[in-house]
């Protein structure tokens, strides 16, 4: 069976015509000669390339289970996976409820923890200067007297507790009430060393709505006794990033609240939060 080119008069025309010359001539049998390994076609005459929809007509296709019964357990383990990955975001929410308010609404404890958001060429990033400016209010109105910033240092070149008390200082806060975490690596690892290292025992956890509710969790797993305020953010791409991001993390948080175990770096116990708080009590 032949096929059929529209052409027009002239050298498109021709060129068209030699086309589905070509396409006639090399049209395979279904059963009768093997279709030639990849790379072995011949090309059209005159230097034609097929179009990007006959490549594309070639590849295999995903095609769905036929089966009512197949294609009911496929819906099946679809569900049961969705299920599975809310149910630890879902179990922090509930463990963290009534302890997640404003920076109004918090209620007054010494210390204030500042979770680690990412740095731009050297400075915080919009979302970690947000809650460093809610860290500010809560010092500002005497509702905590040090700040403990906790964030990465893993690297010379990137040192996001720095940043923050940089930031901190220009926003009023005294640089001898920051103290500075080097080895906040993630959310279990800044609790931890919060109780363990600095000798936290009650904080004001700060940080944006979508991650409050983790980091409440894992502190109080980790023995403090925290409120977390939530920063408001206005939902642009990276709250919606951030969000969704949070179900993969809150993951890997279950499995930390569950299995407690040690963070990427101990290390000795420091005064940092001691000294600072009889700093002020002078």
């Amino acid at each position: 069976m032949g096929v059929l080119v529209r052409g027009k008069s002239g050298k498109a025309g021709e060129r068209r015509k030699a086309l589905g010359r070509w396409l006639t001539e090399h049209r395979w049998p279904a059963r009768s000669v093997p279709r030639p390994p990849a790379g072995s076609v011949p090309r059209p005459p005159g230097g034609l390339r097929l179009s990007a929809r006959s490549r594309l007509a070639s590849l295999p296709v995903l095609r769905l289970p036929r089966t009512r019964r197949v294609q009911r357990r496929l819906v099946q383990g679809l569900m049961t996976a969705c299920v599975l990955a809310l149910v630890p975001a879902t179990w922090m929410r509930l463990e963290s409820g009534d302890r997640v308010g404003t920076t109004a609404e918090a209620p007054a404890r010494e210390v204030a923890v500042v979770f680690g958001a990412g740095l731009w060429k050297g400075r915080p990033t919009p979302y970690l200067a947000h809650r460093l400016d809610a860290a500010a209010e809560l010092y500002r109105t005497g509702k905590v007297k040090v700040v403990l910033v906790t964030g990465d240092n893993s690297r010379v070149e990137y040192d996001e507790p720095d940043a923050m008390r940089t930031y901190l200082t220009g926003r009023g806060v005294p640089d001898e009430r920051i103290v500075s975490d080097y080895a906040g690596f993630d959310s279990w690892d800044s609790c931890v060393r919060a109780k363990k290292i600095f000798g936290v025992d009650r904080a004001v956890l700060v940080s944006q709505g979508f991650h409050i509710h983790r980091a409440v969790t894992l502190c109080r797993t980790a023995g403090i006794d925290a409120y977390g305020v939530g920063v408001d953010e206005p939902r642009d791409a990276t709250w919606y990033y951030g969000g969704a991001r949070e179900l993969a993390a809150s993951g890997k948080a279950a499995l930390d609240a569950l299995l407690r175990p040690d963070p990427r770096f101990l290390g000795p116990e420091e005064q940092g939060v001691t000294e600072a708080l009889a700093t002020g009590a002078r």
